[in-house]
């Protein structure tokens, strides 16, 4: 028997959901660039949130990374009003999502709590993750989301999406340059949905893209006589790039640098679980 692959650090793998199969559809509210601790954090928009992920069964969320504020004395940002300290910060955002743990697919890091891992070699967001048992890969994840039945007229055949979710990296201005950011992404690997954060700027584009199908016929030409040929169609896919909201308001860094207001209502992915599949 073949040895098993070892699978690399830091390679990228995907995690596995199997969901409910009596789930008619599956809706994804991501959640990234809390900031708490930051003095301009909207705890309304971010507990609304939470709320809304708990509203319903088949609601889920993923976390994409500053969750943290984590102002240190090297890094930017106002150490001096930031709320508690970046251990403070951790343990509340373990104390708030605690009660959804359940509904999360998966968490990445950010760069705000890179600050402190590239300073001491400390993860605070695999802490978090570690302390809501959830699958963590700072880097990136992608996932493989399995639920409902009936998929092609299969009554035991659930639906699968494939999602690619990775924090976003960068400094940018206009509307256009932070959206190609994550279409970049989608050009590199294969997902029926991208969501990249950082930015502060919600933007959703759809991206179609044409993919054999697997079932081919003979060919016949205008007479209806077989020419000898096999052939098979070629089948239009959709693929959504998002990109996600920020909970703070403006005020602060983002006016004097003359960053635009973040929106801090949340997209949401919604997945079909009847039907052709879509997104």
């Amino acid at each position: 028997m073949a040895e098993e692959e070892l699978i690399l650090e830091d390679e990228l793998i995907y995690y596995s959901h199997t969901l409910n199969p009596k789930f008619k559809s599956l809706i994804i509210a991501p959640i990234s660039d809390v900031h708490y601790g930051n003095p301009l954090f909207s705890k309304r928009h971010f507990m609304d949130t939470i709320k809304y992920i708990g509203s319903k069964p088949n609601i889920y969320t993923i976390l994409n990374g500053d969750l943290c504020e984590s102002t240190i004395k090297t890094s930017k940002g106002e150490i001096f009003k930031q709320a508690g300290s970046p251990q403070d910060q951790r343990d509340w955002i373990i104390e708030k999502f605690y009660p959804v743990r359940k509904k999360i697919l998966g968490m990445t890091i950010g760069n705000h709590e890179m600050r402190i891992y590239n300073e001491v070699g400390i993860d605070i967001c695999k802490d978090i993750a570690n302390a809501l048992s959830v699958p963590y890969r700072a880097s990136g994840m992608m996932l493989k989301i399995s639920f409902g039945s009936g998929n092609e007229y299969h009554e035991d055949r659930p639906y699968t999406y494939w999602g690619y979710f990775t924090h976003g990296y960068g400094g940018a201005r206009t509307k256009s340059a932070k959206a190609v950011k994550v279409e970049r992404v989608g050009d590199r690997i294969h997902a029926d949905f991208y969501l990249m954060s950082h930015d502060h700027e919600v933007n959703v584009a759809a991206s179609v893209y044409l993919v054999p199908d697997p079932r081919t016929r003979s060919e016949k030409d205008k007479k209806g006589n077989e020419t000898g040929f096999t052939i098979g169609r070629m089948t239009a896919r959709r693929k959504m790039l998002i990109k996600t909201n920020a909970y703070l308001k403006w005020g602060g860094y983002a006016e004097m640098g003359g960053f635009a207001p973040s929106d801090l209502a949340t997209p949401i992915v919604k997945l079909s679980g009847e039907g052709k599949p879509t997104v």
